[in-house]
């Protein structure tokens, strides 16, 4: 299942001019950072490592003129960011789904720098809110090391849970992992703290269960019981 893809159109290895175009985009991002958003950042990722040392400050200049919404001044980073696709060559970024398993999947036609600064040029497109929560994402993922995956996914969320469901929608996950009855909308502190409490008691290795499996569930039971409890503090 395809989960988010765009495509960054970029002049070629030979040509004497370095340009960027923007492609068809499927990003979607509600709610934020939504696969639109993880994809960008995996590209970050992806490619940073291998951007000069030189220009990564002018990255980070980048990023916050476009999370201000400030007017970037062409040409940036040694490359003319345009409309026309014309003579351009195209690489494809995608992140896809297959039984709850996250993939991405990275063109490699372009240099690393232009696939980066494609990313950062996509999130223009979003409105004032939508940016300034991309934004954060991305600079997290230029501090990244290491393969592009579930692991990655959870690093950015600042969670272990990397499932589809944990991505899409954090509050119904929270809480089904704290086995909240089906439907439900309306919850107080205390019932979540009830819950979290009951769920640990569970699953703790004392109780019989695998080590193993209980670390896992220990850290997802912690962090439903944070997510839930940020809503409440949110509203």
């Amino acid at each position: 299942m395809l989960l988010a893809e765009f495509e960054v159109w970029h002049s070629r290895p030979i040509a004497p001019t370095r340009r960027l175009a923007l492609g068809h985009m499927y990003l979607p991002v509600d709610p934020a950072p939504g696969f639109g958003g993880l994809l960008l950042a995996a590209v970050v990722a992806m490619h940073i490592p291998d951007v000069d040392d030189d220009m990564v400050p002018d990255v980070h200049r980048l990023l916050n003129e476009v999370e201000r919404g400030s007017r970037v001044v062409q040409p940036r980073l040694r490359h003319r960011f345009q409309a026309d696709r014309h003579g351009l060559a195209v690489s494809t970024h995608r992140m896809t789904s297959e039984e709850e398993q996250v993939a991405f999947e990275f063109g490699v036609a372009g240099a690393p720098l232009q696939q980066v600064l494609g990313a950062i040029y996509s999130i223009e497109r979003f409105d004032n809110e939508t940016r300034v929560s991309l934004v954060p994402l991305l600079r997290r993922a230029m501090t990244w090391r290491g393969p592009i995956g579930a692991a990655f996914i959870s690093y950015l969320m600042g969670s272990r849970a990397s499932s589809l469901q944990a991505i899409t929608n954090p509050r119904a996950w929270a809480l089904d992992v704290l086995k909240f009855p089906s439907g439900t909308l309306e919850y107080s502190k205390k019932d979540v703290m009830s819950r979290y409490r009951e769920c640990m008691r569970q699953v703790h290795p004392d109780n019989g269960g695998d080590e193993l499996a209980a670390s896992h569930a220990i850290v997802d039971i912690s962090q439903a019981r944070q997510v839930l409890i940020d809503a409440l503090k949110s509203h």
